[in-house]
């Protein structure tokens, strides 16, 4: 994960170093995602992984779509 002052930023970052654009969160949007994938107790006896679908239910709800959050 790379953290850029603004959207001009990403673009200037990509073209100079040649690489394509991937997805971009804002700082809102960072800490939902980290609240969601790391409240589990993954010590806990019940953890289990979360399936594909689960994962992209939990995207869709954080409003991260598009294909980089497609997980097929």
């Amino acid at each position: 994960m790379l953290f850029f002052r603004s959207e001009e930023h990403v673009d200037r970052w990509c073209g100079q170093w040649t690489l394509p654009r991937g997805a971009v969160l804002s700082l809102d949007q960072a800490w939902r995602l980290a609240h969601a994938w790391f409240k589990a107790d993954r010590g806990g006896p019940e953890w289990r992984r979360p399936t594909v679908d689960e994962v992209e239910s939990l995207f869709a709800s954080l409003d991260l779509t598009g294909p980089f959050w497609q997980l097929r």
